[in-house]
């Protein structure tokens, strides 16, 4: 089955620490670029950051030093460690993952509130 599934989003207060997952599973998946964005209520879905097999990253600049892309190549997982959290933070986190059709899939999203 194909298929991007995040998980570890949650409820944080601002300076708090979260850790998300997502696997890619599915012969489809060409084990290159993966990829977290975020959409905030009224807001554009914009990059995070992302990280090819490699282990190259690119981040938004909101989020350097305070963020960190890591992946696991064996088992098509890529992370999202976010320490120092704020309330701008707050949004739904989606993953993707490229294809060998050099197309994009993507996850269905795990929300992110950070809130005292």
């Amino acid at each position: 089955q194909v298929q991007v599934v995040e998980s570890g989003g949650g409820l944080v207060q601002p300076g708090g620490s979260l850790r998300l997952s997502c696997v890619a599973s599915g012969s489809i998946f060409s084990g290159n670029l993966m990829g977290w964005y975020r959409q905030a209520p009224g807001k554009q879905r914009e990059l995070v950051a992302d990280i090819t097999s490699s282990g190259r990253t690119n981040y938004a600049d909101s989020v350097k030093g305070r963020f960190t892309i890591s992946r696991d190549n064996a088992r098509n997982t890529v992370y999202l460690q976010m320490i120092s959290l704020k309330p701008e933070d707050t949004a739904v986190y989606y993953c993707n993952a490229h294809t060998i059709y050099h197309t994009f899939l993507w996850g269905q999203g795990t929300q992110v509130t950070v809130s005292s």
